[in-house]
């Protein structure tokens, strides 16, 4: 009986919706002809006390009647609108259309008269008239609503809105003719507004949640909160976490208002919002000092970091920006997205440039020389620079030397490098080159405060994963997950530091206008997260469940791959126990030991002369001395030492 119904509406629905505009706009003349005839013989019912045959007098009020609203409700655009989308806008214009046919209506029959025709009929039929045209406009619109509630399919998604204000309310009449998602109510935190109800849909208080989705079988939670702070986004997210629903997230009110998406255009959690982290506001202070009026250097401008630096950097007024990339199609990117972004006040120079061309670096700094350098170019992929590990050691530390030395010459007034958590007792080729670095830099600025005509200030600033940027798991998961898994894990006791990208890069430039000289700084990640959780939290907020022993019928597996080389369960961001605080309560200073100039020049040139010489072994021993905290977890991995011929 129930699947014969549910063929039935399907029919009858694709019958209405298939219907040529001419012949639905018929229908619905049709329909108010009949409200017209129906009105006019009520009036005269409640006029006289009793039913009137359709005589002579009657039917010259029904004629004035038809003569007089038709011609109006055309003029008022009546029967173009779309009765499924039936409202208040509906309602508000067919009161426009009768009230300017009442007046007419009243001053023929009430004021001038026409014999035989009651004068009271010319004031009560209009409102008759009105009650029953708006009448069977909102009822044709419940009926269609049952039709494609009873119209739902096997894939169809019950829905709650997460929030009942005016986003909330745009996306419930936005979906009203979706198969696909079939919205069963609100829920809303604002107290006076639960167990009300907006657009046919009930208020629900957050805290029924558990019960809402057992009584309405609920899959999916759509987030109507465009304009809400983090903090209280935040907190929402996370209290969401604890059920095995989909979240997904309507577009933020920037993107709404320059129409740069639709509300329906769902998008996944950000991943910020899946590790519950609390961003702290920029200080304005600290994000102006080095960068308004001035001229930046940002390189590696085309990576992850760099890009977000660009973004936050042409935010606060710089003179120009040079945008330091190797790859031309990076570069390309993030110089069109800056000159869609400018005020045309602003010089945005692309420059394609390696750090490792020490005399392309010489004549960019001559002919701009920046004021502020934040240096992100680097090779930041532990697996791949494991396997080229000659290249890894020139450009991450020969590169970042030599163009130090450089920015130096050239009276840069302050050099920022980017550094990472893995640079802590590494394990890895990536974190020994980028300690080799930081000391590097840590031996130049000792020198520098030796000789009082150097004013170049160096720092650094260390921190851990940044969510989403290249390389990022988290883009890896959610595509394993849209492909049905599964998703690949290396181990899973496996644990990160997380950061937006967004976040860090505000960071990095906050603790650069605190530098004195010298400084490693160290961003507060928050607490380490077990990328196994964070991986099942993906899981189930896509609203799918995780294969495991006690759920055989689960949608998404896990499989533990087995760690990498160079790969660490655990990464630090400290190597002595006694971080400062600053001014930011997000920026630590740490006190570490580096190795005096002479020595480290020394040292330098030594192991440049194993690179040229191609000998991994002694390299890898020579990294070793120089990198007190290295163990490297593995034998060297590099191809061409791997495919290099026995003598």
């Amino acid at each position: 009986m129930l699947i014969r119904k549910f063929t039935v509406n399907r029919k009858l629905l694709n019958f209405i919706f298939n219907q040529p505009r001419l012949v639905k706009t018929f229908i619905a003349f049709f329909i108010d002809l009949l409200c017209c005839i129906f009105s006019v013989w009520i009036s005269y019912y409640l006029r006289l006390g009793n039913f009137v045959s359709l005589s002579e007098n009657v039917l010259n009020a029904l004629y004035y009647s038809i003569i007089i609203s038709f011609p109006i409700f055309i003029l008022f655009n009546l029967y173009k609108s779309i009765f499924r989308y039936s409202g208040l806008s509906t309602i508000f214009q067919v009161s426009k259309a009768i009230s300017f046919y009442a007046m007419i209506y009243a001053f023929l029959i009430v004021f001038i008269g026409v014999e035989g025709i009651p004068r009271t009929i010319g004031l009560i039929q209009p409102i008759i008239f009105w009650i029953l045209i708006i009448a069977w406009r909102i009822f044709s619109r419940k009926i269609i609503s049952i039709l494609l509630e009873n119209n739902k399919t096997d894939k169809s998604s019950n829905a709650l809105i997460y929030g009942a204000g005016k986003a909330g309310i745009q996306l419930v009449r936005a979906m009203q003719e979706s198969r696909d998602i079939l919205i069963k109510g609100f829920l809303d935190d604002n107290i006076n507004q639960q167990g009300c109800i907006i657009e046919g849909k009930q208020i629900y208080a957050p805290k029924v949640l558990d019960k809402l989705i057992k009584e309405k079988n609920i899959s999916l939670i759509l987030l109507a909160l465009p304009s809400i702070s983090i903090t209280k986004r935040s907190r929402i997210i996370k209290n969401l976490l604890k059920f095995k629903v989909a979240v997904r997230t309507i577009p933020g009110i920037d993107d709404l208002a320059k129409g740069n998406s639709l509300i329906t255009d769902f998008a996944e959690l950000n991943i910020d919002d899946l590790i519950g982290r609390i961003q702290v506001e920029p200080y304005e202070q600290l994000m102006k000092r080095n960068i308004s009026g001035k001229t930046i250097m940002v390189t590696g401008a085309g990576g992850s970091i760099g890009s977000e630096l660009c973004r936050q950097i042409i935010r606060y007024g710089p003179r120009r920006i040079l945008l330091i990339e190797l790859s031309e199609y990076a570069l390309y990117l993030i110089h069109s997205e800056l000159e869609n972004l400018n005020n045309e006040l602003i010089e945005v120079i692309p420059l394609i440039a390696s750090v490792q061309d020490s005399r392309r670096m010489s004549d960019i700094l001559s002919i701009w020389h920046p004021e502020t350098i934040y240096h992100a170019a680097a090779y930041k992929h532990v697996p791949i620079v494991e396997h080229n590990l000659a290249e890894g050691l020139k450009n991450n530390l020969f590169g970042t030397f030599d163009f130090a030395k450089i920015s130096l010459k050239y009276n840069v007034s302050n050099f920022v490098f980017v550094s990472t958590d893995k640079a802590v007792r590494p394990t890895n080729i990536m974190g020994a080159t980028k300690r080799l670095a930081e000391l590097s830099l840590q031996a130049l600025n000792d020198n520098v405060c030796t000789n009082k005509n150097n004013k170049t200030k160096f720092s650094i600033v260390r921190f851990g994963n940044v969510l989403d940027s290249s390389g990022s798991v988290i883009p890896k998961f959610r595509d394993q997950i849209k492909n049905g898994g599964p998703i690949t894990l290396t181990h899973k006791d496996i644990t990160r530091y997380f950061m937006t990208i967004t976040e860090a890069s505000q960071l990095v430039i906050q603790a650069g206008a605190m530098a004195k000289g010298g400084e490693v700084f160290v961003l507060d990640m928050g607490e380490p997260i077990k990328i196994y959780d964070l991986a099942k939290r993906m899981i189930e907020l896509s609203g799918k469940s995780l294969v495991s022993k006690k759920n055989i019928q689960g949608n998404i597996e896990i499989q533990i791959t087995g760690l990498r080389p160079g790969e660490k369960l655990y990464e630090e961001l400290l190597l002595s126990d006694n971080p400062i605080k600053t001014e930011h309560p997000q920026i630590f200073r740490s006190q570490e030991p580096f190795i005096k100039f002479q020595k480290l020049i020394e040292e330098l040139d030594n192991l440049n002369a194993l690179i040229n010489e191609n000998d991994l072994d002694n390299i890898v021993l020579k990294l070793r001395s120089l990198v007190a905290d290295y163990y490297p977890n593995s034998d060297i991995v590099d191809y061409t030492y791997m495919k290099k011929p026995l003598i």
